[in-house]
């Protein structure tokens, strides 16, 4: 290690000993994370005030493990419901960093005086956080902005850190540390390509410009513009938007704020950002959240953001109908079709927690997701079920917004918001033009698994000939298996035919697609199904 790493080194082993977080490392030496040496120390984790020392340690630690402790937060399958609450109290407020060194850090990033990109610029800053800073400013256009600046120094500081805790936790992860569950060097892998997206500012406003994007016909959902001849990747200069945190019009009482309307609006934006759009704010908690006079709402700070794709979703829409009914089968059945279940899990046994789990909630109309999320997250993590990143932000971002839309107005349904949507999603699996789109993607690829047939075929001659391999064939009826194939050859050349009428786009159509290919695969289509009833009646 580096001296500077050394020193960090100590300094964070000093603050784990201060917590008592060093027997639970089983740290022995500077240099080595030794074995637990009892069970005693296993113990350790089991103690009543372990959450919130781990928040205390987080928090005097500094940014990377405040930021580290906030991911863990959003993973309570991962850490369990107690610790996931305790770390979500964890804050990034750090004092300002001073005028003098954002102007050097503007000057060096965008190449100039800061005087000949902005007519004015507050030198008190807006909002602090331990990576960055907001500045009010004005354009020499005349443009009111918001100049969010990374602090000095703090990506070397992260570095440091990351390779600190990249060590810890590949050396736990090698002993018995009671972390090994837990996954640790995978899990400091996802947040180092986090933390990193966060400090990459070309992201955020690529990330601000997609939203808009989904956003521009809607006036009461405020996305900023940016400015990207004012930004970097140490500095993103946005439109400043006049209007109040979210937490101060939930907290106070002004009649101007028609709580109802707020919480009804941001509820359909979350959603359509979710199952829609496909890209979602990770983090939609009331400070990140401003609302305007008019009640139009404004989404800030978009770091991390999460991506969903459409098979992604039109399965997360199908699941969350088998959740709103009830249906224990189905919920389960689609999630292994989801790949989140395995076979390892037991099927049986999880049935019966569900069915418990549903029971705790019976005799309530399923009318919020609030609690049950988060039990279905913890329910996970007993059967040790490594969900997908995106699924868990999906879950706690929705979560997030049925409480602050509750918090509004105690009577909202969200549920009864989202079933339109996912039966509107489940529908558009089943469009003919996206049916058709799907074939086309398969009959490309077959089309590819034919042109290659006949180098494999020459292969595998190859290797029989050499002895490699060993073939025992039994035929019957050839004449009857050349007519299937001279069959099967005929259907996928039509298919492959109609595939390129398809792209080609000519003549009438039907439905938005090309007479003459829908025809096409129609036969195609008849020809497949009568040859699958012949050979399923022929044997």
């Amino acid at each position: 290690m580096q001296r500077r790493t050394l020193s960090r080194f100590d300094e964070i082993i000093k603050i784990l000993r201060k917590y008592d977080f060093d027997k639970v490392l089983g740290q022995t030496t500077r240099n080595k994370i030794s074995p637990f040496r009892n069970e005693a120390d296993n113990k350790e984790l089991l103690k009543e005030d372990f959450p919130e020392r781990l928040r205390l340690m987080f928090q005097e630690l500094g940014t990377t493990f405040i930021k580290f402790g906030q991911l863990l937060a959003s993973r309570p399958d991962l850490v369990g419901e107690r610790i996931s609450e305790e770390l979500s109290q964890l804050h990034d407020d750090n004092p300002p960093v001073s005028y003098d060194e954002i102007k050097e850090m503007i000057e060096a990033e965008l190449g100039g005086n800061i005087e000949n990109f902005f007519i004015d610029f507050s030198e008190t800053a807006l909002a602090t956080a331990s990576i960055a800073q907001v500045h009010e400013a004005k354009l020499h256009t005349g443009e009111k902005v918001a100049v969010k600046v990374q602090k000095p120094n703090i990506e070397d500081i992260v570095e440091t850190d990351l390779s600190i805790m990249k060590f810890i936790a590949n050396e736990s992860d090698r002993f018995d540390t009671g972390f090994k569950h837990l996954n640790l060097p995978a899990v400091i892998h996802e947040f180092d390509r986090s933390i990193h997206k966060e400090m990459d500012f070309d992201n955020e406003l690529m990330n601000i410009r997609h939203l808009n994007d989904n956003f521009m016909y809607n006036d009461k959902i405020i996305v900023p513009v940016t400015y990207p001849d004012y930004s970097t990747e140490k500095v993103l200069t946005m439109e400043y938007v006049e209007g109040v945190k979210l937490s101060e019009v939930i907290a106070g009482d002004d009649p101007k704020y028609n709580k109802i309307l707020i919480a009804d609006r941001i509820v359909r934006a979350y959603l359509k950002q979710i199952f829609l759009d496909g890209f979602f704010h990770a983090d939609p908690h009331p400070g990140n959240i401003f609302i305007t006079d008019d009640n139009a709402v404004c989404f800030i700070d978009f770091g991390m953001m999460g991506v969903l794709d459409e098979e992604f979703r039109q399965d997360l829409a199908e699941l969350m109908i088998y959740f709103s009914d009830r249906n224990i089968d189905g919920l389960i059945n689609q999630l292994i079709r989801m790949d989140i279940l395995n076979e390892k899990t037991d099927i049986n046994l999880l049935k019966s927690d569900l069915n418990d789990l549903f029971s705790k909630y019976y005799g309530m109309e399923l009318s919020r997701f609030n609690g049950i999320i988060e039990d279905l997250l913890f329910l996970m993590q007993k059967y040790d079920v490594r969900l997908p990143n995106e699924f868990v932000l999906m879950a706690r971002g929705l979560s997030m917004v049925e409480n602050i839309g509750l918090r509004l107005d105690p009577d909202i349904n969200v549920v009864e918001y989202l079933k339109p949507i996912a039966t509107r999603l489940i529908a558009q699996r089943y469009n003919p033009k996206k049916m058709v789109n799907n074939a086309k993607n398969s009959f490309f690829a077959f089309e590819h698994v034919l042109r290659g047939l006949p180098s494999l075929i020459s292969k595998t001659f190859y290797k029989i000939e050499e002895g490699e391999v060993t073939v025992n064939i039994e035929v019957k009826h050839i004449s009857e298996i050349a007519n299937q194939l001279s069959l099967a050859i005929i259907i996928a050349a039509l298919l492959v035919g109609s595939s390129l009428v398809m792209l080609i786009d000519v003549g009438p159509t039907f439905y938005e697609m090309p007479v003459l290919g829908f025809v096409g695969f129609t036969i195609s289509l008849a020809l497949g199904v009568f040859t699958v009833l012949r050979y399923f009646i022929d044997f």
